[in-house]
């Protein structure tokens, strides 16, 4: 959600990016995980062993929850998903 809000709302479509958060927020279908410390270590762990990429804390939580869940799909603008082998 953090991603898909942000990429809406630094191209100036505010709006959207509003409207969009709230409708994932309410949406049954969408299951929001909180980021707590130990996931946040295990996160800073994965971005620590991939100095040569240059992926944001965000995607590496994503990461991490998603190999943990066995979620192979991402709802994603960037290829770093496909560089951690998900399928965007």
């Amino acid at each position: 959600m953090d991603e898909v809000v942000t990429f809406f709302n630094v191209r100036g479509q505010h709006g959207k990016a509003v409207e969009l958060g709230e409708a994932l927020l309410s949406s049954p279908s969408v299951r929001m995980v909180h980021v707590g410390e130990d996931l946040l270590g295990r996160a800073l762990d994965l971005l620590r062993g991939r100095p040569d990429k240059r992926y944001s804390l965000t995607d590496c939580v994503s990461f991490v929850v998603m190999r943990e869940r066995g979620i192979a799909t991402a709802f994603a603008f960037d290829r770093h998903f496909e560089q951690e082998g998900f399928v965007r």
